[in-house]
């Protein structure tokens, strides 16, 4: 599986081969379909794929494994620093790995996603793991899935795309995800993503935005395969140098 290493030792880089060398940047909040489509499009496209939002998870994963308070940001910058992480780029087996143990399914866990918010909103974190993911980009050829990609990351991305979907629409696909879809479930996931919306759009570091010169793309009555037709259309057909 090809890795790169993220922290104070860094690993060599595996590439697909493939013609794509652009960078494409899919910014957007939970249940719009950023990591299944982001995935398949990079496969389209024969390019690397990198999840940033796993990233985030991992390093809030260290933070619990330390048992360190979400109100104590300088403990938590001090577990980010230390946390070596290996993510592959293969959108055919994405994965991530925290200190050498796989976390790939432990970052997915409802402590992690309760905890998520609070310490990505740490400045100091996202320096860190905003370096980490433009040094990963690199010469591009990949598809980069995120909430400040284009904004922040990787702003000369091309093309640009923001996904958004109906509240509805976002809570029943994450509740499918989790694998609890009764009215009850899918009304408390609901509630849950309201609560990281307002968490990430409101921090002072890279808030989640609509970036500037991004293109919104509603998926709310779009198929996976739509979506990610119209997405390889819009890279095939981007004019801004990538």
């Amino acid at each position: 599986m090809p890795y790169l290493r993220v922290g104070r030792k860094r690993g060599q880089v595996f590439t697909n081969a493939g013609s794509f060398t652009g960078v494409v940047a899919l910014d957007g909040p939970s249940g719009t379909g950023k990591s299944t489509v982001s995935r398949r499009l990079a496969t389209r496209l024969g390019g690397r794929y990198l999840d940033t939002g796993a990233m985030y998870r991992a390093v809030t994963l260290a933070v619990l494994n330390a048992g360190v308070p979400l109100e104590n940001p300088d403990a938590i910058i001090a577990v980010a620093e230390k946390a070596v992480l290996d993510i592959s780029t293969d959108p055919e087996q994405p994965g991530i790995r925290l200190d050498g143990a796989d976390v790939s399914t432990d970052i997915r866990t409802g402590e992690v996603t309760g905890a998520v918010s609070a310490v990505s909103a740490v400045p100091a974190v996202r320096a860190i793991l905003v370096d980490a993911q433009r040094a990963i980009i690199g010469d591009g050829g990949i598809v980069v899935e995120g909430r400040d990609i284009g904004s922040v990351v990787w702003p000369q991305a091309s093309p640009k795309v923001y996904l958004t979907a109906s509240a509805g629409a976002r809570a029943a696909r994450r509740a499918g995800e989790l694998g609890a879809e009764s009215t009850t479930a899918v009304a408390a996931v609901a509630a849950d993503i309201q609560r990281r919306d307002t968490l990430d759009s409101t921090r002072a570091a890279s808030p989640a935005v609509r970036p500037d010169g991004s293109v919104e793309l509603d998926t709310t009555e779009l198929t996976i395969d739509q979506v990610v037709d119209r997405l390889v259309d819009m890279t095939r057909n981007s004019e801004i140098p990538t």
